[in-house]
Order: structure tokens, then sequence, then C-alpha cells
């Protein structure tokens, strides 16, 4: 199997003032490391503020750890789905699906042939053509889904978009990703559903207080995972 992308000692570490002479260090990730392989996908479980969604944002790239290094094969196209994640709320749905689609390695021509069924896929309506922050969170989930659905890249990271919305588009969002998935598509998908999970990836890591705490068989980490839970 071939790596498509290495993580290495990941390690990041907030700093803030607390007074003059004074400040606070917290580490939300403490030497992550693994390895994804091209069309697989890996669930990353934990819960909500144990570094999960920080990790993607240096998976794709958006942020640097403070040590450590992300390494992927040249040429590889990364696209983070996040909810209203690097959206201009100021422009329309339209103008965001083109922007994001070329965010995403598209070019101009691909992106604008794909608008009609980024649309038809969002199902936003009139809203389309409105600016997104007139959007629900929902309707922000359902427009960055369809768009990275549509827009080929090599890695989706994908950060909890598929709790977010109704129920009919959830189970729509995850038909599609299960049918892309099953095809190429090389995929890291955060979560703190372990169903899901177990559904979803091949493989999964557990993720708690900024250190993998288990990683391997998806059912087998998902059911640690579920044992924590409810331990608490």
């Amino acid at each position: 199997m071939t790596i498509i992308l290495e993580a290495k000692n990941i390690t990041l570490t907030y700093k803030t003032r607390k007074g003059f002479l004074s400040s606070f260090s917290h580490g939300a990730l403490k030497g992550i490391s693994f390895e994804l392989y091209k069309g697989e996908t890996i669930g990353i479980l934990g819960r909500n503020g144990g570094g999960k969604s920080t990790l993607l944002r240096i998976l794709a790239g958006i942020i640097n750890p403070t040590s450590g290094k992300v390494s992927c094969l040249p040429g590889t196209t990364r696209a983070l789905l996040s909810v209203g994640l690097g959206f201009m709320p100021n422009t329309s749905g339209r103008e965001n699906a083109i922007y994001s689609a070329m965010l995403q390695g598209a070019s101009k021509k691909k992106a604008l042939s794909v608008l009609d069924k980024i649309k038809e896929f969002a199902e936003l309506g009139e809203f389309f053509e409105q600016p997104v922050d007139t959007y629900s969170s929902g309707m922000r989930a359902r427009l960055g889904f369809a768009t990275a659905l549509m827009t080929d890249v090599d890695i989706l990271f994908i950060d909890e978009i598929l709790s977010v919305g109704d129920m009919h588009f959830r189970q729509k969002a995850e038909s599609a990703m299960l049918d892309k998935l099953n095809g190429e598509q090389t995929c890291v998908f955060v979560s703190h559903n372990p169903e899901q999970v177990n559904k979803i990836c091949s493989r999964a890591i557990w993720i708690e207080d900024g250190v993998i705490r288990a990683q391997g068989d998806t059912k087998q980490v998902a059911e640690e995972y579920k044992g924590f839970m409810e331990s608490l």
C-alpha cells in the first residue's frame, strides 16, 4: 500500500499571557504519529476539546504544528470539510462554491462545470444565490460538503460535518460519502460518534487529551472509546 500522508510526532502548544509576568501553556497535541494509506478512511474519535479538530487543521496544512512534521506525496491535493470554514460571508453560495472548489485544486473551468451538481446536492434552492452570512450552520455544512464531494481531491478531511443538519441530509451525505469512499477516495474522518466511525472507516484512532490512546481495528477502537465514555 502507498503512504499518501505521514504525521511524525505532531505537537501543538498554545501559550496565552495571564498577567504582566506570567503566561499559561496548554498542550493541545502531544506527539501524534500515524500513516495514512492511499484509498483508506481513518476515523479519529475523541471528546470535544481533545485535539481532533486541531489535528485535522494541521494535517490539511491550515495551521503549523509547534513541532513535528506532516509529509504528503508530491502534488497531493487536500480539502478540509468543516462548517463554514473558509467561506466569505458577504458573497453568495454560488461564488463561495467556485472559490472553494478552486482552493481545493480545481481549475475555474472544472469549478464552473460542477456548480449545478453542487447546487442540487446542497438543496439550498434560491439561497444558493444569497450571501453565506444569511445561512444557518446546517446550510453552510451542506454547501461545504457538496462542494468537496463534487470536487476531486486526493485527501478529504471531514470534521464532524455529518452531525450537522437535518436527518434527511445526514443520511444523504453519509450515503454519498460511502459511495465515494468505496472508490479510491482517501479520507480522515473526525467524530465523537463511535457507531458512525465504525460504519464508515477502515481504521480508527482515539485521541484523548492530545495523545493517542488507541489505534488500529475500527471496531476494537470504537468499543474502547465507547467503554471509556460510559465509565465517566
